[in-house]
Order: C-alpha cells, then sequence, then structure tokens
C-alpha cells in the first residue's frame, strides 16, 4: 500500500483514468490521444508507487490537460495532492471529478479524506453518507465515516461503523485495526488486545497493530510481550516512533498514544 496522509484512517482510491464521463461537446479523441493518456496515466501510477507525488501530479496534469471532462484524472490528481499535503487544491480537483461524474463514490470518498485532513469532520461525514447512499454496501464509507466520527470524539458511533464495516468485507484489515483501537478506547481493553492479536496473527506484518500491541502491553506491565512486538513494528514503519504522528496523522486514541509515549521515552 502506498505511503499516504493518514493511510491507516482515510484511505484514498484510486480512480481509473479512463473512466467514462458524460460525453461533452468536444473534438474526437483520436487513438494516438489515448495512447498517451495510457503512457502518462502508468507513469502517474509508477510515481506514486515510489512516493513521488509531485512528479505524478504533473503526469495528472498532463492527462487533464489533454481530457479535460476525464473524472478519474481530476480525482487522481486530487490524490496525489493529499499525498503532499495540497488539501485545498485536493478538494477542488474532487469538486470537478464530482461535477463530472456525480454517481461515481470515489471522489467522495477522497474529498472525505481531504476534509478530514483539515479536520472539517461534519463536512467529511457528510461525504461519506453520501457515498452509502449510492452504494449502502461501501466497506470504505464505513470505516472513513468511522474515522471522521473519532475526530469528534464520537469513539461508540464509531465503533458502530467499523463493526459494519468488517461486517461488509471481513478481509479488510484496517477497518478491523481501526476498530480494535475504538474499542481500547472505550475501556474495553481486554477485547481489544484480543482483537488485535487475531489481527497480527493473521497479518504478521501489519505495523499499525503491532505498535498497538507494543503500547497496551507495556502499560499491562507485559514488558517482553510490548518489546518482541515493538520491535516488528519498528522494523516495518520507523514512523512509529514519532509521537506527534502517531497522534497527528494515523490519529491514534488519546489513551494509546499516551500509552506508546511511555514506552518510547523509556527507549
Amino acid at each position: 500500500m502506498i505511503k499516504l496522509i493518514g493511510i491507516f484512517l482515510s484511505l484514498l482510491l484510486i480512480f481509473g483514468w479512463a473512466t467514462p464521463v458524460m460525453a461533452q461537446s468536444q473534438p474526437p479523441i483520436t487513438q494516438e490521444q489515448l495512447k498517451q493518456g495510457d503512457e502518462w496515466a502508468n507513469q502517474a501510477f509508477a510515481a506514486t508507487n515510489q512516493g513521488d507525488f509531485a512528479t505524478a501530479e504533473t503526469y495528472w496534469t498532463k492527462i487533464i490537460e489533454q481530457f479535460p471532462t476525464n473524472a478519474g484524472a481530476w480525482s487522481n490528481r486530487g490524490n496525489s495532492r493529499v499525498s503532499q499535503n495540497k488539501l485545498q487544491e485536493a478538494i477542488a480537483d474532487y469538486n470537478k471529478a464530482i461535477e463530472l461524474a456525480p454517481n461515481v463514490t470515489d471522489p467522495y470518498l477522497n474529498r472525505g479524506a481531504a476534509l478530514e485532513g483539515m479536520g472539517k469532520w461534519d463536512d467529511a461525514i457528510a461525504d461519506y453518507n453520501h457515498v452509502l447512499e449510492l452504494d449502502p454496501k461501501d466497506a470504505m464509507a464505513y470505516n472513513n465515516r468511522g474515522n471522521a466520527k473519532t475526530g469528534l470524539g464520537k469513539w461508540e458511533d464509531a465503533i458502530a461503523d467499523y463493526k459494519k464495516s468488517n461486517e461488509i468485507a471481513p478481509n479488510f484489515a484496517f477497518a478491523r485495526a481501526n476498530y480494535a483501537l475504538a474499542l481500547y478506547e472505550t475501556g474495553q481493553k481486554e477485547q481489544a488486545i484480543r482483537e488485535m492479536r487475531n489481527i497480527a496473527r493473521k497479518y504478521s506484518k501489519f505495523a499499525d497493530v503491532r505498535a498497538a500491541l507494543t503500547a497496551a502491553y507495556w502499560v499491562n506491565g507485559e514488558q517482553g510481550e510490548a518489546e518482541s512486538n515493538w520491535v516488528a513494528a519498528y522494523g516495518l514503519d520507523s514512523r512509529y516512533k514519532d509521537i506527534d504522528w502517531v497522534k497527528n496523522i494515523r490519529r491514534w486514541p488519546p489513551s494509546l498514544v499516551t500509552a506508546l509515549d511511555k514506552f518510547l521515552k523509556i527507549q
């Protein structure tokens, strides 16, 4: 999975660049233009996978200049801008994508993620609600709406959304992780740790859960378990040593942030 702002919370979706939209008055598109567009899109995706979001943005801009009514290009450029923390510019791109393809869910989901990045929780929830109107079985929308609700401190409501996301997509590991973290925040610590252990057993390279287990075990006095999980977590993703990142970008619940901070200070 590519590294995006708040990656474990609000995931951005790739919207196929050649997704058709309502035809508007424009010259016929040639096969050569389509071939060039495909090449640019492939280069944009390759740059994204390498974490070079500025280059990806450049290629999406080329596509937009050539195909200005292509909703997928606008939405994907928005994703590249979110990854550079250009949130206002990203929202403008998502707005255009929604104008061109109002019944496609991806731009609403992506705009919701950008709004979360700005702390506009209610606006993000409105976008996720609209996605669920279009597709009541969209697991990502439930997960993301849960994330936005945690921003409002509505942990029980978030748990309900994560649970629904898990019911729809049992293998959606991010929703399961968010569910476990929310359980921990609401005092259901034994159940939360049990859920984290189950996730770690199934997804052994899931750094987020390993780091959460580190924090939970540490404050429980289980130092050996904490240390072993930390070795795995830090080896997979060193960002968990940055408590500011954990708190403000990953957006862990306060209780686990505090627990991890205690562990890191000993380290």
